[in-house]
C-alpha cells in the first residue's frame, strides 16, 4: 500500500475514534438531561465522521492511482 493511502487510512481511523468519543459524551450528557451539551457533542461527532469519510475516499483514490481500477478484465 502506498504511503499516501496508508496515511489516509490512519487519519480515517483517528477521526472515527474521535467521533466515537463524542458519541459517548453525547450519550452521557443526554442521560443527565443536558441536552444542549449532548447536541454539541453529537454535532462534533458528525463532523469527525465527515472527515473520516473524506479520508477513506482519498485512501481509495490513492490505491487506484497506485494499482489501477479494482475491476478485472473479465468483469
Amino acid at each position: 500500500m502506498s504511503k499516501k493511502a496508508a496515511e489516509h487510512h490512519h487519519k480515517a481511523a483517528e477521526h472515527h475514534e474521535h467521533a466515537a468519543r463524542h458519541h459517548r459524551e453525547a450519550a452521557k450528557h443526554h442521560e443527565a438531561g443536558r441536552h444542549e451539551t449532548a447536541g454539541h457533542h453529537a454535532h462534533l461527532a458528525h463532523g469527525h465522521h465527515s472527515h473520516a469519510t473524506h479520508h477513506a475516499g482519498e485512501a481509495s483514490k490513492a490505491h487506484i492511482e497506485d494499482h489501477g481500477s479494482s475491476k478485472t478484465a473479465n468483469a
